[in-house]
């Protein structure tokens, strides 16, 4: 219950971050050789980066379920997704804000007309639309980067640990479904550049952040996957260690009740046989007192 309450508090925290201005960086005139690239729309666009970061691994999630019928795995291989990728959309986007490097594109954002101005320090005045250059100051580092290896990431992960591709097996064909995912992730950076929306390093840094992040959560849920038990979540194994306590628990019970009626029953028969001893002497003693008669 609580990681659901960080979870809202942290889309809370993402919404704000995504509605403030980021920090305006200064652009000389002498940078614009620099950001001087065409302005042109995006080969993934913004909407498509949660289907396939986000929808993409709860339908692999599902089709694990419903083979294994795990609710453990399923709940917690969701929650982890959720996670890798809110904690890296909220990393990325504090750092977007704090660092606000121009975009390769930027003079086209700021001079839609091509007509540059600039101040007495050398700085730009820019004169276009205020969201477009608002999107404009933050290239560092990529968002579409950072999410795609926080959601692929994460489905690489829970792949290698249900394949088990570290078994020592040689089946190298595990590998490369492994690789798929990342595959994707770095093909959509590599995009990023070919748009002309980031530089390389921006790409490179939100590929790193989305890896990290995405280990750091995958490694809270599941054992790490080279694990003789990274197929499943710590929670199934917890329950079968609880059960399994549980059950010797109910047996040493049950043994020390029977023993203990064993030990009563014992000790029944010992009192029966004293009292039937003793009853079983008086009409003895009895026969002796009269056979000796009167004195």
């Amino acid at each position: 219950m609580h990681d659901w309450l960080i979870f809202l508090l942290l889309v809370v925290i993402e919404v704000i971050l995504y509605v403030i201005h980021p920090f305006k960086r200064y652009a000389g005139k002498d940078m614009m050789t620099d950001l001087r690239y065409p302005l042109q729309s995006n080969t993934v666009p913004v909407w498509a980066v949660p289907m396939y970061a986000i929808l993409l691994p709860m339908l692999v999630f599902l089709v694990v379920y419903f083979r294994r019928r795990d609710i453990y795995d399923l709940h917690h291989a969701i929650l982890g997704l959720f996670y890798s990728v809110l904690v890296t959309a909220v990393i990325t986007d504090s750092i977007k804000n704090a660092v606000g490097r121009p975009r390769p594109d930027f003079f086209w954002r700021c001079f839609p007309d091509g007509k540059d101005v600039y101040d007495q320090l050398g700085n730009v005045i820019c004169h276009g639309d205020k969201n477009v250059i608002k999107e404009g100051h933050k290239s560092f580092p990529s968002g579409h980067t950072s999410w795609s290896f926080a959601g692929l990431g994460f489905l690489s992960l829970y792949l290698s640990g249900k394949l088990k591709a570290f078994d020592r097996r040689g089946h190298v064909a595990k590998l490369c479904i492994i690789f798929l995912p990342l595959l994707v992730a770095c093909l959509v950076g590599i995009s990023r550049v070919d748009d002309y929306w980031h530089h390389w390093q921006d790409v490179f840094a939100g590929g790193l952040l989305g890896l990290t992040v995405s280990t750091f959560c995958y490694l809270q849920f599941f054992p790490p996957p080279y694990h003789p038990q990274g197929w499943g979540p710590y929670a199934y194994f917890r329950v079968l260690e609880e059960s399994h306590g549980n059950t010797q628990a109910s047996s040493a019970t049950n043994l020390l009740n029977s023993e203990s009626r064993v030990g009563e029953e014992e000790e029944s028969n010992v009192f029966m046989g004293l009292h039937l001893a003793r009853n079983s002497s008086l009409p003895m003693e009895s026969h002796q007192d009269v056979e000796r008669g009167p004195k």
